[in-house]
């Protein structure tokens, strides 16, 4: 065959059909030839390191446009492939809310070759754009639908039945979920005790997101449309959830997997918080049980940075969120170094699971034809996480100072090397992911 423009050699690669030592040739961005690939003009050297598909994190807050001092399309997406993150899905709480053809195509032009990883943009549903889902969700660039049931403000929060119930009637594609009941939390704001982020998830308790996970679910079925309930806190909503395959996929996150709140909120305080809340460490035991059931579908970061001088105002004052899309596949390699998840559960968490829920073209396996991301990581590498390392304009993280074992080494996209032994390329080369739905009807 002719030279390929570039050759992985030497690594360990996760194939659909499991790991085998193989090479990787790579022509105009797509895989084409594994195996025995020949001559190339490039050749990156991965002997002694496992090459994964792209790791794809669906649910990010970049915070641009209007809330830039938190975080941009730039630095977030910087953070993302330092991490060995290929593509992300964004969400719409920004200023002015992601809820129009106008917003989306706004985020797109700021993401042009300023993002470096390749993206896709929530539409967030409101009480008045109900009726016109149907067409935004179908826009170039747009990963669905996204509805805050609580935690939210003003125009992104639809927390009633009839409100949600359009919402559902407007559309095809998978709608994402943030299932926390807004009645519930506003009549047990008294719950919340002032200098004590360890009340944060008596105040949002397990019921806030039982209830609103039960009640979506239902309204689903009436509507007879696919949802995904993000970052699920609770081992009551995932048994919940596996009752409802038929209708529902759902997201854990790494925090929730790894946290626990007797240790966190002592530890450090109100940077643990987050909605839904860090819990218990039975909860976490629980996720676990879960997972390792084969509920969960993806996991998503659910990166949501808030500067440090907002994070030191005392509960409830300060804001709830974390940084976490550079850490989302270090922590994992962590837990499967632990034995707490197989290395194919988790490549099926973070590509081949979020390319199959939410019809993504040409992303999330190794196989020709596809695109050429791959996540590069080290197995074995031990290190400790440090701020020096750390990318998000916030300049913090909840996990500073943990040691882990498993390393992103690379983060190659579209056979663009972008990252490489925390080294950056010189351009930033993102583009939106394409899905299914919209590409094909």
């Amino acid at each position: 065959m002719a030279n390929v423009e570039l050759k992985l050699r030497g690594g360990r690669v996760h194939l659909p059909s499991g790991p085998a030592d193989v090479d990787v040739g790579v022509s105009g961005g797509k895989i084409v030839a594994i195996g025995n690939v020949g001559d190339a003009d490039e050749t990156i050297d991965c002997t002694g390191l496992d090459v994964l598909p792209g790791v794809i994190d669906s649910q990010v807050h970049f915070r641009e446009p209007g809330l830039e001092y938190k975080e941009d399309l730039e630095s977030g997406s910087r953070s993302a492939v330092l991490g060995g993150v290929t593509a992300v899905f964004e969400m719409p709480n920004t200023k002015p809310n992601t809820d129009s053809a106008a917003a989306v195509a706004d985020k797109l032009a700021r993401a042009h070759h300023r993002m470096w990883c390749d993206h896709a943009f929530y539409v967030g549903a409101t009480n008045h754009n109900a009726e016109h889902l149907a067409e935004l969700e179908r826009l170039p660039g747009t990963a669905g639908v996204k509805i805050f049931m609580g935690a939210s403000t003003g125009d992104l929060l639809v927390s009633d039945d009839a409100n949600l119930a359009r919402v559902l009637a407007s559309g095809h594609r998978r709608v994402a979920i943030h299932a926390e009941d807004e009645f519930r939390m506003q009549d047990r704001l008294g719950e919340r005790v002032p200098g004590d982020p360890a009340s944060h998830p008596v105040w949002r308790d397990d019921e806030s997101a039982i209830l609103a996970t039960r009640r979506i679910l239902r309204l689903a079925r009436e509507a007879r449309r696919r949802i995904h309930v993000l970052h699920v806190t609770t081992p009551a909503e995932l048994e919940l959830l596996g009752q409802n395959k038929d209708i529902a996929t759902c997201e854990v996150t790494p925090q929730h997997l790894t946290l626990a709140g007797e240790d966190a909120y002592p530890r450090i305080g109100t940077y643990a918080q987050m909605n839904p809340p860090i819990r218990s460490g039975a909860h976490r035991d629980g996720l676990w049980h879960w997972l390792r059931q084969g509920v969960p579908d993806v996991l998503g970061s659910d990166h949501a940075p808030h500067t440090l001088e907002e994070k030191a105002r005392p509960y409830p004052d300060s804001p709830s969120g974390m940084p976490g899309v550079q850490t989302l596949l270090p922590l994992m390699l962590n837990h499967v170094a632990e034995g707490r998840l197989t290395l194919q559960r988790l490549i099926d968490l973070t590509s081949a699971g979020p390319q199959r829920i939410f019809g993504l073209v040409g992303k999330g396996r190794i196989v020709p034809g596809y695109d050429a991301d791959f996540t590069v990581v080290d197995l074995k590498a031990r290190w400790t996480v440090d701020e020096a390392w750390l990318s998000s304009r916030c300049g913090w993280s909840p996990f500073t100072g943990m040691e882990l074992t498993g390393r992103p080494v690379g983060t190659i996209i579209r056979g663009h090397r972008v990252m490489w032994e925390a080294q950056l390329a010189e351009q930033a080369i993102g583009e939106p992911v394409k899905f299914e739905s919209v590409e094909f009807g």
